[in-house]
């Protein structure tokens, strides 16, 4: 069977479990499970003959033996008997429940799965496979998964600007599905179609990887943290299936706060998209069952401002994780670069201590997550030695006279060869400005109104000529947006205000 038909087998299958009310996230935790027996018990046979570490009765031929209710008591014991185990096996099922009520559907997709030979697929297929149904799951708006997922072009852009290369360790502090970490092993290892089409504009001229290289880049290149479990598991088996991390190997994503501490170790790159949404928090239920949720504010030494503020909490811990001569690229929010209060100071402290080069200002109607203005931030790290690092900054607007949806005008990557191409990746030192390609010194910036780095330059056509509008399907979804981003404000605003006891009434 080729790629295209194991497809569409899979995607018809999970067609079907949705008429049961099964939705797309829950079907890839099955898939996940299954998958992971499967190619579990494949390297297990001849020629590999590899200790996979799974328990004698809870393997895959354990579950092909049965059928009905033996085989869904029995998946519920494999799964509760495989989360008690260490390692890569233990963090896929941890926790790990049978979403699949109907005994007859489970009984299909263990067949189903037994049918194919998955370590005979080409990483590339086995990993299509599974990247589509990420994200038909991101598209998912009732799944809520969306926020997890960035969009690949702006990665890909991000990747080529870095340009890592072997040899050196790559960090993502809320990595979601792992898409940072498969854009930049395809970066690499040299595969992925993205490379070929762009070789040109792109650059790529690192050469092929030595074995020593190949080692590192599967087993210790990528470090990250999820704190979601589901997520945690899907950006696992995401990685194993583009040969990233062993079965028998500990898990390369903790699950974790990245947060709550300082970083074990240092890194060579950060590639990140914090999560989206201001404030830090957490569930707190008193004696009567009643829910309330508390701001939560991380106490750092290594941190230079405390705030609640998770965006400006994960810059901040970005720049901790790096070595001295660490690079990052990191999706922010607007309202990280004009904040006011924590937000002014982290920004000084960020422009001193680091030397922040470049801002790329995304457009609106690229995230899956409603209203979100977001800006791509590059720094180096540097040393500590009093001196401030940033001479200034190159902004690109990539956002004014721009429009984009997620349906009809998607944003591909070659809607950013003009920026890799002004990023000059060869020597970022050597730049030309253009209509959206601007520099502004330290100076200018940081005599701004709270050192803002709010930038725009460019005026907005539509504004002047009405026959010039956008379609109508894409105006509506940036009212939608405008709306979305004001109301998202508004409970910022909301949550931030202190309670008033009522007072009873007479």
């Amino acid at each position: 069977m080729n790629t295209s038909t194991l497809v569409q087998k899979v995607w018809n299958f999970c067609h079907t479990l949705r008429d049961d009310g099964v939705g797309y996230g829950d079907y890839l935790e099955q898939l996940t499970y299954l998958l992971f027996l499967k190619l579990a018990h494949e390297y297990a046979q001849e020629p590999y003959n590899r200790n996979t570490q799974i328990p004698n009765g809870y393997d895959w031929t354990s579950l092909t033996s049965k059928v009905g209710e033996p085989l869904e008591a029995h998946y519920l014991s494999t799964l509760h008997k495989l989360g008690e185990q260490s390692g890569m096996l233990g963090a896929i099922f941890f926790k790990a429940q049978n979403k699949i009520q109907d005994p007859a559907k489970l009984s299909r997709l263990v067949q189903m799965i037994d049918a194919e030979n998955w370590i005979s697929l080409e990483a590339d297929a086995k990993g299509d496979l599974y990247e589509g149904l990420l994200q038909k799951n991101a598209e998912d708006t009732k799944s809520g998964a969306g926020q997890y997922f960035t969009p690949r072009a702006i990665i890909q852009a991000m990747v080529a600007c870095l340009r890592p290369q072997p040899l050196k360790t790559i960090a993502d502090p809320a990595c979601g599905t792992g898409g940072f970490f498969l854009v930049a092993n395809e970066w690499l290892s040299g595969t992925g179609k993205w490379l070929d089409d762009n070789a040109v504009w792109l650059g790529r001229d690192l050469p092929k990887l030595n074995p020593k290289q190949k080692r590192f880049l599967r087993d210790e290149t990528f470090v990250g943290n999820e704190i979601v479990p589901n997520t945690r598991r899907l950006c696992l088996m995401n990685l194993f299936l583009h040969n990233i991390g062993e079965l028998d190997g500990q898990p390369a994503i903790d699950r974790s706060d990245a947060l709550i501490s300082e970083p074990k170790r240092k890194v060579n790159y950060v590639l990140a998209n914090p999560p989206f949404g201001k404030k830090s928090s957490m569930t707190i239920t008193n004696d009567a069952g009643e829910e309330d949720k508390d701001s939560l504010t991380y106490e750092r030494q290594d941190f230079w401002e405390t705030t609640s503020n998770k965006q400006l909490n994960f810059l901040q811990h970005i720049v901790s994780m790096l070595k001295v001569d660490g690079k990052a690229a990191v999706v922010l929010p607007d309202n990280v670069l004009f904040e006011g209060g924590a937000g002014e100071k982290i920004r000084r402290k960020l422009l001193e201590t680091c030397d922040v080069h470049t801002i790329l200002r995304l457009p609106t109607g690229i995230f899956y997550a409603q209203g979100v203005k977001a800006n791509v931030v590059f720094f180096d790290n540097a040393p500590k030695d009093g001196r401030v690092h940033t001479k200034g900054i190159w902004f690109y607007d990539l956002r004014t006279n721009k429009h984009f949806t997620l349906k009809t005008r998607q944003l591909k990557l070659d809607d950013l060869r003009d920026f890799v191409t002004c990023y000059n990746p060869a020597d970022r030192h050597v730049r030309k400005a253009t209509d959206r390609f601007k520099f502004f010194s330290y100076e200018e910036l940081i005599a701004r109104d709270k050192t803002s780095l709010d930038v725009f330059w460019l005026k907005d056509d539509g504004l002047d000529n009405l026959d010039d509008l956008p379609s109508p399907d894409v105006l509506q979804q940036e009212i939608i947006e405008h709306l979305e981003a004001a109301l998202a404000a508004f409970r910022d605003v909301a949550a931030s205000l202190p309670s008033f006891p009522q007072k009873d009434a007479a």
